[in-house]
């Protein structure tokens, strides 16, 4: 009879009959059958009728205990689970520090019980169009976070001319009523205009960047065709 069987059996990382994984988690054997109807904790690997777990099924498991500590109920941690898995491909592991850094952004807000509001909806939308196209929903956050420390910075801006530009000259003029209209007009204009000209000048910036970036591809790869020893 070939060993090939026995040795396959030998590389595989699931080692744990569920009394030791019980005993390396601190979990009851009960509550792990439990996560594991509950959808929360891969089926095991099945050898000779009997069911061995390893590395990754620990990690699950104190990831769900480690969601319980911070007041998470089951039913929640599954919907986080597999939200953030089906919509943005993020693992299991990955789910605690991505959700936190969503938080901390703003681009989710919890409201108890393991929910979140979403204050923007059409900005979860793109991240999960971008997460689509293959890029880390880790990586988009980031960009997200620069994104936003640029626009305080420009609002910061805008505010800043309509203070100096519109609202001292009219403070100064001890605010003639027949003047409010044209404060109030100038306000509801205030983001609108900053928006149109945040959008051209980005635009502009995001092409110049864009032709770039391939002008230096284009430059290599014609470098690595003229070159076949690639030195």
């Amino acid at each position: 009879m070939s060993s090939a069987p026995q040795s396959a059996q030998q590389e595989s990382p699931n080692q744990l009959t569920i009394e030791q994984l019980a005993a390396e988690s601190g979990m009851s054997v009960r509550n792990i059958r439990a996560h594991q109807a509950r959808g929360l904790l891969d089926p095991p690997e099945v050898r000779s009728r009997v069911g061995y777990y390893g590395p990754e099924h620990l990690e699950q498991l104190r990831l769900i205990r480690d969601l319980q500590d911070d007041g998470f109920n089951l039913g929640a941690i599954k919907r986080l689970i597999q939200d953030l898995g089906r919509h943005f491909r993020v693992s299991a592991q990955e789910a605690p520090e991505v959700l936190a850094e969503a938080e901390r952004l703003g681009v989710l807000v919890p409201t108890g019980d393991g929910r979140y509001q979403v204050p923007s909806p059409s900005l979860l939308a793109i991240a999960e169009e971008v997460v689509g196209r293959g890029i880390s929903l880790r990586s988009a956050l980031a960009v997200l976070e620069d994104i936003d420390r640029h626009c305080d910075s420009v609002s910061r801006s805008f505010v800043e001319l309509f203070v100096h530009e519109i609202w001292k000259p009219f403070a100064q003029a001890d605010m003639p009523a027949e003047r409010w209209p044209e404060i109030e007009h100038s306000v509801e204009r205030l983001g609108p205009v900053a928006s149109e000209a945040l959008m051209a000048i980005f635009q502009r910036r995001l092409g110049a960047q864009l032709e770039g970036a391939f002008e230096e591809i284009t430059r290599r790869v014609a470098e690595r065709t003229s070159d076949p020893t690639g030195e």
